[in-house]
């Protein structure tokens, strides 16, 4: 209210201004140019100007007006095409993130014949069509989007690669980053992928020979690639003991072994999966001998287990080799069974009987149970023994699915 009072004084003042000033003196205005001449007092040619400023600004607003709503109303105007553009973007990219996977199609590929940048449409629309089954149309799509953006090759490899993957086209989608691995060597998501596709398919012979350059292009922290290393080892000295059986195995298991570095065959992983290959392959002697010259540098509970697997040269001196770890790992429950194991080898049977109760004892495990179960059911306890066996079973049926049995 204020506001519009002071306005209205302004107002008023800027009137009475004008008016004296009009009544003062009526001013003169000659314009002459060749023939034309005109001839006026000031105000009235300030009027006249107004007046044609005025004339000039509707005009313009008019014209504005027009435009403005012709744009409006024509459904192919650029205003129209830029909104229908923007609403298929939105729609689509909901669409993906909710399964709609025609719909999806439909609105992104709309997007992207509309935009200039059209790169992230097409590889959406192309993950909707691969999750259709339509395949072919998935990769006309990427190659409408090479056409469109050839700068974005890599990332539209990439792509192709893990719907190639999503498929289940891993042929396809090694050869494709094999493509772009030579292409670009150091791409850290080509050698991520590459590694993750060879862990899918199994092959650890490739996913050995890319692990320096994991390493030197630091693909995978210290840590993670060093534990991939292990499995990967493993996974090889596997492969090569089921290639081939009896000596021609033991061949190819000791020729993978060789491949190790000296660092890696003082692994505990490593060792226990080479020697559990060569227990595989029936030389106990020779995995006995590794296991005791691992266990010699450094005492691992899962190495020590395995020992107690084994049928050494001398039972007698694995025992004796076993008890000595005895005094400093007192407490594992894996080296008491095993001690109880190689008890049984040699024919011990209380001493194996109170090695597997101490075992229990420490920890209550399936395998120590059955062990002690089966040594009491020969020395003729079968109540005790029958009470083991259920509790081994218990104890297995924890890791086994929990499913309705017939009562």
């Amino acid at each position: 209210m204020k506001r519009f009072l002071l306005i209205l004084v302004l107002v008023i003042a800027i009137a009475a201004g004008l008016g004296y000033a009009i009544s003062r003196h009526a001013g003169y205005v000659l314009i002459a140019y060749d023939s034309f001449r005109y001839e006026s007092s000031l105000w009235a040619f300030l009027a006249v100007l107004v007046l044609a400023w005025l004339v000039l600004w509707s005009v313009k607003f008019l014209v504005g007006l027009v435009t403005t709503s012709s744009s409006v109303a024509n459904p192919w105007s650029r205003r129209n095409r830029s909104r229908r553009t923007q609403l298929a973007i939105e729609q689509g990219q909901m669409d993906l993130a909710e399964g709609r996977w025609a719909s999806a199609q439909r609105h992104l590929l709309r997007a992207a014949e509309a935009e200039r940048q059209p790169l992230l449409y097409y590889l959406g629309a192309a993950r909707a069509a691969n999750e259709q089954g339509k395949h072919e149309e998935c990769d006309n799509l990427l190659e409408r989007a090479l056409d469109r953006q050839p700068q974005a090759e890599l990332a539209i490899a990439l792509s192709h690669a893990q719907l190639q993957v999503d498929r289940g086209d891993s042929d396809g989608a090694l050869n494709t980053l094999q493509a772009m691995h030579d292409r670009h060597p150091h791409s850290i998501q080509v050698l991520r992928q590459l590694q993750r596709l060879y862990q899918q398919r199994g092959d650890w012979s490739a996913l050995i020979r890319l692990l320096p350059e994991l390493r030197k292009d630091k693909v995978l922290g210290k840590g993670e690639l060093a534990e991939l290393e292990r499995r990967a080892w493993g996974e090889n000295l596997s492969l090569a003991a089921r290639r081939e059986e009896g000596e021609a195995g033991l061949q190819a298991l000791d020729r993978a072994w060789q491949q190790l570095s000296s660092a890696q065959r003082q692994e505990p992983q490593l060792v226990l999966a080479y020697a559990e290959q060569l227990r595989q392959l029936g030389a106990d002697a020779q995995a006995e001998e590794a296991l005791r010259e691992a266990l010699k540098r450094q005492y691992d509970s899962h190495l020590a287990r395995l020992y107690g697997l084994l049928r050494g040269r001398d039972p007698a001196r694995q025992l004796q080799t076993a008890e000595g770890w005895l005094k400093e790992h007192p407490e594992d429950a894996g080296l008491l069974l095993t001690l109880g194991r190689l008890s049984l080898q040699n024919s011990l049977w209380g001493k194996a009987r109170d090695y597997l109760e101490s075992s229990l004892r420490v920890q209550r495990h399936p395998e120590a149970c059955a062990e002690l179960a089966r040594l009491l059911a020969q020395l003729g306890d079968t109540e005790r023994s029958n009470q083991l066996f259920q509790e081994g079973l218990g104890l297995l049926d924890k890791r086994l699915l929990a499913s309705p049995l017939p009562a």
